[in-house]
């Protein structure tokens, strides 16, 4: 039996996108049935398949928790949380049943299928686990001194930084770091210092068990799973961001208003989203593709319908680190408001090189579903024949190049 404590310290250590997906989707398509998949997108330092045992235990421990009456009294202080989504955490509980481990050679293989309710929060936890578990193996002391110093070299930067004349809207960033971290101590010991030393740009994480703790403004809309459960709800294929987007808007009234533009890439994205969309959405998010040439799309869209885009806002989200972000501020700091979620760069920055991991929805009731992503090797999905309709559908392009999430 393992004897290091188990990974996860509460069901509320989850991005806030998976709560707000989640209610969306127990208000709107409760009966959904879903298969979600685990991958490694890179070569680790041992085989993943070594982790079979402790991933097991770890997930009967993850079946084993409920929601504390005070982590249900936090979101229930969200206004944009409904009050029997609260009631129904408070009754929820992970069923092992619906999620399964299996090797295949070096590689891990972790399958979670089920009602979409009871299956989608699975996959924070799921990489955050396999991550953790992972860089135990790696000697921790040397690890965390060399991302002490990383750390304390990008809060000199962001000071330095500071120095230059700032845009009409000042540089803001928050914490996207959950699912591939180095370990939750090192995740909490990184939020905690830019909450403390940095406040004027640090504006909050997507770790709500963090947001909650710290007093930080937990930070989320939706992710790529959302808007592809779509592709199988019954509307036309040619129509589903236009659906999912609808669903949205009619279940949050204005609250989490950024869109996210490339599960079949960006320009099919904005053949979707007219004015209609334009003006009900407060922004839109980038993770995939040239994020110079995304923003300036994005910019062209908004004067083409005759919006302001300084009333509007860029997260920038793929693979970010600081020089990357302050370079995409200076771009479009005067030409709309910008936020930047920066992940791995801050929870899993201590010389040791991360895993690439995601688990990615793959079907819904019983159909195929994919991404097409606007960056070379992050298209997902296990039905080649429905990867090339989708592709014909949306006239969608491969990109050329190296890219990885």
């Amino acid at each position: 039996m393992n004897s290091a404590p188990f990974v996860v310290r509460s069901l509320l250590e989850n991005d806030l996108y998976k709560f707000t997906m989640w209610q969306t989707m127990l208000h709107r398509h409760p009966d959904a049935q879903t298969e979600y998949v685990f991958a490694c997108r890179n070569t680790p330092a041992f085989p993943l398949a070594e982790l079979k045992e402790e991933m097991e235990q770890e997930l009967d421990h993850l079946c084993t928790l409920s929601f504390r009456d005070e982590e249900l009294d936090y979101l229930r202080g969200l206004r944009f949380i409904k009050s029997d989504f609260v009631d129904f955490l408070a009754l929820f509980r992970f069923q092992r049943k619906f999620i399964r481990v299996e090797t295949d050679g070096p590689a891990l293989r972790i399958i979670a299928t089920g009602p979409q309710v009871h299956v989608m929060a699975f996959e924070i936890f799921v990489l955050y686990i396999v991550n953790e578990l992972y860089f135990r193996r790696f000697p921790q002391e040397p690890a965390i001194d060399e991302g002490r110093k990383r750390l304390a070299a990008k809060i000199a930067m962001l000071r330095e930084f500071g120095k230059e004349p700032q845009g009409r809207q000042p540089f803001e960033f928050f914490d996207f770091g959950v699912r591939r971290r180095f370990s939750g101590v090192w995740q909490e010991e990184v939020v905690a210092t830019l909450a403390r030393e940095v406040p004027e740009f640090f504006k909050g994480t997507s770790n709500v068990y963090l947001a909650r703790k710290y007093n930080l403004v937990p930070i989320g809309t939706m992710a790529h799973e959302y808007l592809q459960s779509y592709q199988a709800f019954g509307v036309r294929l040619r129509d589903f961001q236009k659906a999912a987007l609808e669903d949205w808007v009619q279940e949050y009234r204005g609250d989490l208003g950024t869109a996210l533009t490339d599960v079949v890439g960006m320009d099919a994205f904005l053949a979707d989203f007219d004015l209609y969309f334009a003006k009900l959405f407060d922004g839109l998010r980038h993770d995939s593709g040239d994020p110079f040439v995304w923003g300036e799309k994005a910019l062209a869209h908004y004067a083409k319908l005759r919006i302001d885009p300084m009333t509007k806002r860029m997260v920038f989200s793929d693979a970010l680190d600081f020089p990357k972000a302050f370079a995409l501020y200076r771009h479009f700091r005067d030409r709309t408001l910008t936020g930047f979620g920066i992940g791995t760069n801050l929870s899993n920055d201590t010389g040791l090189k991360t895993l690439n991991v995601v688990m990615k929805l793959v079907a819904c009731n019983g159909q195929p579903v994919a991404k097409l992503s606007d960056s070379p090797g992050k298209t997902m999905a296990t039905d080649e024949t429905f990867l090339a309709y989708l592709r014909q559908v949306f006239s969608y392009v491969e990109p050329q190049g190296e890219g990885q999430k």
